[in-house]
């Protein structure tokens, strides 16, 4: 069986679920792995202490790494038995369903013909992603969620701005948060939608929402969700991690389903329409503060569906009900990789940080947040450096290779400290070699002093010092030289 690297995220996430008393198949799906996967985290996580009874605050970062590197088994991408008898039988399955068969007489039929039996799901999974199955019934209206449970976040382009500072002319991207209880609305305005405006926008949204709400459902944003599958969405580590911060579950939306988001899915242009159109802002940030005082003023309206004023209703009902906003701002982290060069450093965001010897050539995966940069390979932590600004450096004592260190960091001290360890007329011979105004050339006179000692050994380089010292002869033999 293939190994799967898990993230600490996905962990985190398991355990998460799991002590808010989640099933392992609940908890494995919105962390991204498989029941196997979910059940063998859990008790590992078992052995080392946490139990269901004490909460979310036993999930300390020592308790997730430790399980994190004990490994995990099995692999979500991988097909089991029953898949494969599926696909072994696809003619058959395609001619039930070509015959108008339901699922259900389909599995009695094919259990009838192997002689195996088949699991529901694992039928309902292969025909819906391999024969193109579908249920089409008909349209329902879903009773809305508790106050302050569920909010629905639409996205979409709903105009051009041109800035008045510099001239430019650029895209204006919303995010739409829209409670599903009360109607209440939040727009957020950007010039893109990657990871770092998704965050800021639902760090806005907290703040004028004054809490956050236990489930998020976003409409299959890039930064927020990386697989966009009708049956198994994949939620991005960045965003599942900023998540678990604020207590929210991301719930994401299938593809081409705006049923999915009923009360979001005409709020894009309802506000390009209502708000944008007509309008001219000089800056994104008048834009936006015109925006906000948009959303207040249509929160007063007279909703259509529920005939009752949204911004009423959520100050009467949802507010009270939703989870405490942050009180910080968030540390949206930086994901990259890179390539260790020559100097065993690496490029990262403008500044250079350093890798153990050894690594020179190879690619490393490197995570950044405000504070500390952690370079890993593989899963394994190979440093960690204090956040550099462009053009800075941060380089670690033990990275150089070996020999090099003192000659590196100009360290003096170090060099004469080598040489006095091959002898003390070495340790003289270097000091008063190194004596006087400091200059590259002497550095090299000693670090080639210290190259003699592990060429030649100690012992001989110790009596060639001792001759030279007794007629004050300080210099260093060519290459190629021999002590005598």
């Amino acid at each position: 069986m293939a190994f799967k690297e898990l993230s600490v995220v996905q962990v985190r996430e398991v355990l998460r679920r799991w002590l808010h008393g989640d099933g392992t198949r609940r908890a494995g799906f919105v962390a991204g792995v498989d029941q196997k996967t979910a059940q063998a985290i859990i008790e590992r996580a078992c052995k080392l202490g946490p139990v269901r009874e004490d909460g979310e605050g036993q999930l300390t970062d020592a308790l997730v790494m430790a399980v994190e590197a004990a490994g995990a088994p099995g692999n979500p991408g991988e097909r089991g038995e029953t898949w494969g008898r599926c696909e072994a039988n696809r003619v058959f399955l395609t001619k039930q369903q070509a015959d108008g068969l339901t699922l259900t007489k389909t599995q009695e039929l094919l259990v009838r013909h192997t002689g195996k039996p088949m699991p529901y799901r694992t039928l309902h999974r292969f025909a819906t992603r391999e024969l193109g199955f579908s249920q089409q019934g008909p349209t329902v209206r879903v009773d809305d969620c508790a106050p302050g449970h569920e909010v629905q976040v639409d996205f979409g382009k709903i105009g051009m701005l041109t800035d008045a500072t510099d001239g430019s002319r650029r895209a204006v991207w919303a995010l739409i948060f829209t409670a599903v209880y009360s109607r209440h609305m939040f727009v957020w305005l950007g010039y893109g939608l990657d990871l770092q405006a998704v965050i800021a926008g639902c760090e806005a949204a907290w703040r004028a929402f004054g809490g956050v709400f236990r489930v998020v459902v976003p409409d299959n944003l890039k930064p927020a969700v990386t697989t966009a599958d009708r049956l198994n969405p994949r939620i991005s580590d960045d965003f599942l991690a900023y998540a678990q911060t604020c207590g929210f579950e991301a719930d994401p939306t299938r593809v081409k389903s705006p049923k999915d988001t009923p009360r979001v899915e005409r709020t894009v242009r309802y506000t390009r329409d209502s708000f944008w159109a007509g309008e001219t802002f000089g800056s994104l940030a008048e834009a936006q503060t015109a925006a906000e005082a948009w959303c207040e003023r249509v929160g007063h309206r007279l909703h259509g569906t529920t005939r009752r004023r949204p911004i009423e209703v959520f100050e009467a009902e949802e507010r009270p009900a939703l989870l405490p906003a942050p009180t910080a701002p968030y540390d949206i982290p930086q994901r990259g990789d890179a390539k260790v060069g020559r100097d065993n450093h690496i490029v990262f965001a403008r500044a250079v940080y350093s890798v153990p010897d050894g690594y020179r050539g190879e690619q490393v995966d490197v995570h950044a947040d405000q504070a500390m940069v952690r370079i890993s390979q593989k899963g394994v932590l190979l440093r960690t450096h204090p956040r550099q600004s462009p053009g800075g450096r941060s380089t670690h004592a033990d990275d150089y290779p070996e020999g090099k260190k003192s000659y590196a960091t100009r360290d003096v001290a170090g060099t004469i400290e080598e040489a006095a360890a091959a002898g003390p007329s070495t340790g003289e011979y270097c000091r008063r070699l190194l004596a006087g105004t400091f200059t590259w050339g002497r550095l090299r006179r000693g670090r080639h002093l210290c190259g003699l000692v592990r060429r030649f050994g100690a012992d001989r380089v110790e009596a060639a010092c001792v001759r030279a010292l007794a007629v004050d002869a300080v210099d260093v033999m060519l290459d190629g030289a021999t002590p005598s």
